[in-house]
């Protein structure tokens, strides 16, 4: 019994220390993300269900357009020749600081909100890297900064930035070329985790491009002699870039998925075509990739005796790090303390891990000290990076799913749409909010956090890597 009382005063003291701590300003933000809880959910479970992919996000950039608009917010739509992308607008002069918010599904990943794999509609459409909670949880924030400047506490402007299509084209490459960015001092993102922790960790660059063969199609058995065939083209293509994978340094990686191989067996096909990306920690290595990879296009081609063409997509940067924003965001996240669960949440995360395969260990609650930044990290590749080098971006995790979730699957759709999704929401609504009030109110963080930028970028050039002309809408 005296153990007990022991425990429970040390806790007592613990929160004690912490709201002390805790400045008037932060109680507010905490007070505001509380306020507007119910609606957050709402609005993250409305985009959940409705699972819109990329550039058809219509409704999922409309609801959380139509709330900012409530909110008070100035909201521009349409912007950089994309329908379903946003900018939302509260303030005004210096310091002006952003926030990103995603919204877009991925294909075929439909889950009901239970632990075990079962479509909601079978083919459709899910959540399985959470942006409806990235989207929802990012307005949280800008609210809460949007109700101190309303209220005379701080000076400056806030914008939420609602960005489509981070799953397939990256919207925000065409919101950089159309000067989104311009005159913002910092950015603030986060991404839905299966652990809670500042990211100081880079991610992968990205060339993202699509592979054509035009052949003459002919009876595949009276007469093929007088065909050309793309699809032989194609398939001397795959396994020239499969033996290229034992030449290439450790940290590329290479993809691709065949999307037009032939329509029947009696045809010979005269066209064929491939979606492929490459992929290394930096820009600088991927580039020389990339470009070998074209011209085995090219020998694939006269081997085959057909034509072929290349052409971009689109194509990303790594993310720059900036661990000066990201100690602040430690810092804030220690005063939040970590994120607590229910038995029945703890035994739903279990059961994910069994039946995905993991150890059964449940939610990860820890908040993760902040790590060494790696020179070559693993991991994915996002459109963060074009922003984070135009603007110093700071990034953060936060818990949505049980440890050791597979992400892009049916398991983050899960959780995405229950409430270990909507505690990890809330609570990056908190954590971010935090630090852009730090970002407002401490100039010398402000100039740390943008000497650090300038410092790490040096005099690189940033140079946009997608096609000349407008976004790909509808896919084209």
């Amino acid at each position: 019994m005296k153990h007990v009382y022991l425990v429970m005063c040390a806790l007592l003291i613990s929160f004690g220390v912490s709201a002390q701590k805790l400045s008037k300003n932060k109680k507010a933000i905490i007070a505001s993300v509380e306020k507007h809880e119910q609606a957050l959910i709402e609005i993250s479970d409305n985009i959940w269900a409705l699972a819109e992919t990329a550039f058809e996000e219509t409704q999922s950039s409309k609801i959380l357009a139509d709330y900012a608009e409530k909110q008070g917010f100035n909201v521009e739509r349409g912007v950089a020749g994309m329908p379903t992308a946003f900018v939302a607008t509260y303030g005004s002069g210096s310091p002006v600081i952003s926030v990103l918010g995603e919204f877009d599904a991925l294909p075929g990943l439909s889950q009901k909100t239970e632990p075990t794999k079962n479509p909601l509609t079978e083919g459709q459409p899910g959540h399985g890297c959470g942006h409806n909670l990235f989207g929802a949880g990012s307005l949280g924030a800008a609210i809460a900064i949007k109700e101190l400047i309303e209220a005379g506490k701080i000076k400056g402007t806030v914008k939420f930035m609602g960005t489509p299509s981070e799953e397939k084209f990256f919207g925000k490459i065409w919101m950089v070329r159309e000067g989104i960015w311009d005159g913002v001092d910092a950015n603030v993102s986060w991404h839905p985790s299966a652990a809670t922790k500042a990211d100081v960790q880079s991610s992968l660059a990205l060339v993202d491009f699509k592979i054509e063969f035009f052949g003459q199609a002919a009876h595949a058995s009276a007469d093929p002699w007088n065909g050309r065939s793309a699809s032989d083209a194609l398939e001397l293509y795959t396994t020239g870039i499969n033996y290229y994978r034992e030449h290439v340094k450790p940290t590329v990686r290479m993809h691709y998925h065949i999307q037009d191989g032939g329509q029947v067996v009696n045809v010979v096909p005269d066209y064929s075509r491939l979606w492929m990306r490459v992929r290394d920690t930096k820009r600088e290595g991927m580039m020389p990739v990339y470009e070998r990879v074209q011209k085995m296009a090219e020998g694939a081609a006269i081997m085959a005796n057909v034509d072929y063409k290349v052409s971009l997509i689109s194509g990303i940067y790594e993310v720059l790090v900036n661990r000066s924003g990201g100690k602040a965001m430690q810092k804030n996240l220690e005063l939040l303390g970590p994120i607590t669960y229910t038995a029945e949440e703890e035994a739903f995360g279990k059961k994910i891990q069994e039946v995905t395969g993991k150890p059964q260990v449940g939610m990860d609650s820890d908040i993760n000290p902040i790590e060494d930044t790696k020179e070559h990290p693993g991991g994915g590749s996002t459109d963060v990076g074009d922003v984070s080098w135009n603007v110093p971006n700071i990034n953060l995790g936060v818990t949505t799913a049980p440890k050791d979730t597979p992400w892009h699957s049916w398991a983050v759709v899960a959780c995405g749409g229950m409430s270990i999704g909507h505690k990890g929401m809330v609570y990056a609504s908190k954590a971010m909010g935090m630090t852009m009030l730090d970002l407002f109110e401490d100039p010398t963080l402000l100039q740390n956090v943008k000497n650090e930028y300038k410092e790490r970028k040096g005099d690189a050039v940033y140079e946009a890597i997608v096609p000349a002309g407008p976004p790909p809408i509808n896919g084209n």
